[in-house]
């Protein structure tokens, strides 16, 4: 997991840093040091900065309000630059939310507590069974279908080639190289953005020995390629869209999922917005990774092989038991 250089390990910030704060704190608890000194005490304490518009949307909308707020002429910081014991020698001040966020500002004092967040969904082990639909009080959860690679069908080791196999006029997928090998690295706590798709789809045409020549969907061309470097992917993958708006985090829906598909994240940033069509979340924001919780993948992905496994069983008996009623 990526790691912010505020919050490794080192000099800076298991001793100077905590031994700075403390002494300018010390300092601020006597009116007269704070007369001497008063805000050039700061020091970039706290990192006491200005607020950075993300967008050009949010520059227009303080812009506005200028005249009563200049939003850019103001300082912010994470938490109280004083102490409790003065608490006027120097004004609290906050984080502009959400153009500064805890985690970028001081990512040491930013622990992601056990609270019901965003909802999470691993959408490639969801069986569409819609208890969470049934669960959910306040009508939160609307499921749907999705082009998608299936748990099963991209497996490897002891479950490979229990999936379904290409066939002409289905689908099929590839990795995309650039996302693949930095997909380790995202955070769906902090990154505040979609989770990647590492996947391309692309149309079966024709089968042939060991390559296939596929329609992508995202261009249209046509390329030939090795079969070795395609998964198969299903058009009835389930998915679906979440108002938060309307959610109240009680996870019932976590708790109602037999297939341990739902998690209550801890990610803050996905309940706010300046409409009520931003809490509408499709799956590729609910969507957690499948790593993120490989126990829960595996114990789906044993359930389904086992399954697999079964039923081509029962299906090698009854042909040859016809096999043998024939003779």
């Amino acid at each position: 997991m990526p790691m912010h250089p505020h919050a490794k390990p080192n000099f800076r910030n298991l001793f100077w840093y905590p031994f700075k704060i403390t002494l300018i704190t010390a300092l601020r608890t006597f009116p007269i040091f704070g007369k001497w000194f008063g805000k050039r005490l700061g020091m970039g304490y706290h990192n006491t900065t200005h607020p950075e518009f993300l967008d050009d949307g949010s520059k227009a909308r303080a812009s506005k309000n200028s005249q009563f707020n200049d939003i850019s002429q103001q300082e912010f910081a994470p938490d109280r630059v004083t102490s409790d014991l003065f608490p006027t020698l120097w004004k609290p001040q906050t984080v502009q939310y959400p153009y500064e966020r805890l985690e970028d500002m001081e990512p040491w004092l930013f622990v992601p507590g056990n609270y019901n967040g965003r909802i999470g969904v691993i959408w490639e082990t969801c069986t569409a069974c819609k208890l969470c639909v049934s669960a959910c009080p306040n009508d939160c959860l609307h499921m749907t279908t999705e082009l998608r690679v299936d748990v099963l069908d991209g497996a490897d080791g002891e479950h490979g080639g229990l999936g379904a196999e290409l066939e002409v006029g289905g689908y099929a997928a590839q990795l995309i190289p650039e996302v693949a090998d930095n997909i380790d690295e995202f955070n769906h706590v902090t990154a505040h953005a979609d989770t990647p798709d590492q996947w391309r789809f692309a149309e079966v045409l024709d089968l042939s020995g060991d390559t296939a020549m596929v329609r992508w969907n995202d261009s249209g061309m046509e390329q030939e390629i090795e079969q070795s470097e395609l998964f198969v992917a299903d058009d009835q993958i389930v998915s679906g869209r979440i108002d938060l708006g309307r959610c109240m985090f009680c996870g019932l829906c976590m708790e109602a999922c037999g297939f341990t598909s739902f998690f209550m994240t801890n990610e803050y940033d996905g309940m706010s917005g300046f409409t009520r069509q931003d809490l509408w979340f499709d799956a590729s924001r609910t969507r957690v990774l499948p790593s993120v919780h490989q126990e829960a993948v595996d114990a789906e992905l044993a359930k389904r092989a086992n399954k697999e496994r079964d039923k081509r069983a029962k299906k090698a008996a009854k042909a040859k038991a016809a096999a043998e009623e024939g003779a």
